[in-house]
């Protein structure tokens, strides 16, 4: 029996992650937020001294040691470095900017795709990220692409990383998504941009509550086609 795909791409602070975890939960689906992956790579390079913005090769020198893995709580998904829990510190600010540095290298893509198809291969899946749709399950029987403002989006984050007492500015918030989306979506490898049979979703203006309605909307209706 085959399994249900959903892919769900879209730039920084869309509310991918946050959307994608709800709609999991009434669905029934396993949540997977991959660029929780690439964080945890972007953490290692940060912990060794490396700037993957700068030094490919000594990223790639990290690949062998590095063990990522994802598993799942009554809190939600937790990601394990080399068997320690990293889960909140990958969601800092200068690791988001290392996480979109190593996701422009081949052989962190590489390292990663194989283990992100598997997981899909073996239940319902709720996939996230930038390159889903495209790359990673092309397959997938619905096709996300979620957005938003730049300026709705750093708030989101903004706000996200005050509740989690993490001291930041927003300017600064602001700024680092700005890299992110010219860095995820003029990179070569695997670029951010829509699948041509997504499904463009603009969550400018709406709460939580009303954009996990339109997603889970969209999704019942595609299930039972």
């Amino acid at each position: 029996m085959s399994t249900f795909k959903i892919a769900i791409d879209g730039p920084a602070g869309a509310g991918k992650s946050t959307i994608a975890k709800s709609a999991a939960k009434e669905l029934g689906f396993v949540y997977i937020d991959t660029g929780a992956m690439y964080r945890a790579i972007g953490l290692a390079a940060i912990r060794a001294g490396v700037d993957p913005d700068k030094d490919i090769q000594a990223v790639e020198k990290l690949l062998p040691d590095i063990k990522v893995d994802i598993s799942h709580s009554k809190s939600g998904q937790l990601v394990f470095l080399n068997g320690e829990d990293v889960s909140t510190e990958i969601r800092l600010p200068d690791v988001s900017v290392a996480a979109s540095d190593v996701s422009r290298i081949p052989a962190v893509r590489s390292k990663l795709l194989d283990l992100q198809r598997s997981i899909a291969e073996k239940t319902d899946v709720i996939m996230d990220g930038r390159d889903i749709g495209t790359v990673v399950l092309p397959d997938a029987q619905l096709k996300i692409f979620l957005t938003a403002s730049v300026e709705e989006r750093a708030m989101r984050r903004y706000r996200e990383l005050c509740e989690k007492g993490i001291e930041c500015n927003f300017d600064e918030v602001k700024k680092d998504m700005a890299y992110r989306d010219k860095n995820d979506s003029e990179r070569d490898i695997a670029p951010l941009k829509p699948a041509d049979d997504s499904i463009i979703v603009d969550t400018t203006g709406k709460t939580l509550e009303e954009s996990v309605d339109m997603l889970l909307n969209i999704m019942k209706e595609r299930r039972e086609v």
